[in-house]
């Protein structure tokens, strides 16, 4: 708790800050979009947490998005199958994905940070080999679809709810709720506190890793397709590039550690806006060069496991003492 409210607190700071800087900031366009991609890296950032609180990491989601934001307008407007099929066999494939994952780092004990790894090669590669580099997109069809990623409910004239918060809503409380009052999302903390503990205790630690893998691979599916309904297209190249920084990010600013067994669903959500808050004042604070958010985020992320383990080392020495 004491994390989230740090966390929040710098949220507001950066904020304020931003918006004193630049009046842009809190125009209503600026705002919705800001709560747009929130909700978008929100789900991407509650995924990778599954993964993070077993103390395991996955590099390849932003290579997964690319596989699954790119295959979805070619399958759809290229290939002509309907976009029902398409959905579900994409996100079936993602959730295969993350299920392969945590096949070959329970059952093979292979290291997470290298199987996933791969997998940000090789899925990026498939995609790339499939369409032979050339962008696709919807053009002038599936707008209903496309209204799951850009669509809005107006509140104001010139202001309204991002789709994308809505989904990120639903899957917020439905992580929450399997997290925190499910045998599986204890089971899954135990595990990321001490598995060999966790393991003498009765615990099938394989089956809850895979089940996070998999969670992970299906919630990065779903942010995969919410992102291209968003852009409309997608360049195999660079699309979702760098976003598994973003997630990670978020997750780590929220309070999950990397070393595993702590995290919750709304320091996560806290985390991810507070990513995109940053992304937003780069752009719109003039000085700030556009080329360094890279660099701004992962100091971000630099800080935060530092003041993470920082504060474990209090708590052990009070501990002890």
């Amino acid at each position: 708790m004491n994390k989230i409210k740090g966390i929040f607190a710098v949220l507001l700071a950066v904020m304020i800050i931003t918006a004193v800087i630049s009046p842009a900031f809190l125009t209503a366009y600026n705002i919705e979009n800001l709560l747009r991609r929130s909700a978008l890296f929100g789900i991407l950032g509650v995924g990778v947490s599954f993964v993070i609180m077993t103390g395991g990491i996955d590099l390849s989601l932003g290579s997964l998005v690319c596989l699954v934001g790119c295959l979805t307008p070619w399958l759809i407007t290229d290939v002509g199958i309907a976009a029902p099929w398409v959905l579900s066999g994409l996100l079936l494939l993602s959730l295969g994905v993350g299920l392969l994952h945590g096949v070959l780092v329970t059952q093979l004990r292979l290291q997470p940070f290298l199987v996933t790894l791969c997998g940000l090669f090789i899925y990026r590669g498939v995609t790339r080999g499939i369409l032979s580099d050339q962008t696709v997109g919807f053009g002038t069809s599936g707008t209903v679809l496309k209204s799951l990623g850009n669509g809005r409910i107006p509140i104001t004239e010139s202001f309204g709810i991002p789709i994308p918060l809505i989904i990120l809503a639903l899957v917020a409380l439905g992580s929450g709720f399997l997290l925190r009052r499910t045998l599986w999302g204890r089971h899954l903390i135990a595990i990321g506190s001490n598995e060999t503990a966790a393991r003498h205790c009765g615990i099938e630690v394989d089956r809850v890793k895979m089940g996070a893998y998999a969670l992970c691979g299906l919630l990065t599916g779903i942010a995969g397709l919410l992102i291209v309904l968003d852009t409309g297209t997608a360049q195999p190249s660079n699309f979702g590039n760098f976003y598994e920084l973003y997630a990670i990010a978020a997750a780590v600013l929220g309070g999950c550690s990397l070393r595993g067994g702590e995290g919750t669903v709304i320091g996560v959500l806290i985390g991810a806006t507070l990513v995109q808050v940053l992304r937003n004042a780069i752009v719109l604070i003039d000085g700030i060069p556009e080329a360094s958010e890279v660099a701004v985020i992962g100091a971000v992320i630099m800080v935060a496991v530092i003041t993470d383990e920082v504060m474990r080392r209090r708590t052990g020495k009070n501990k002890s003492a």
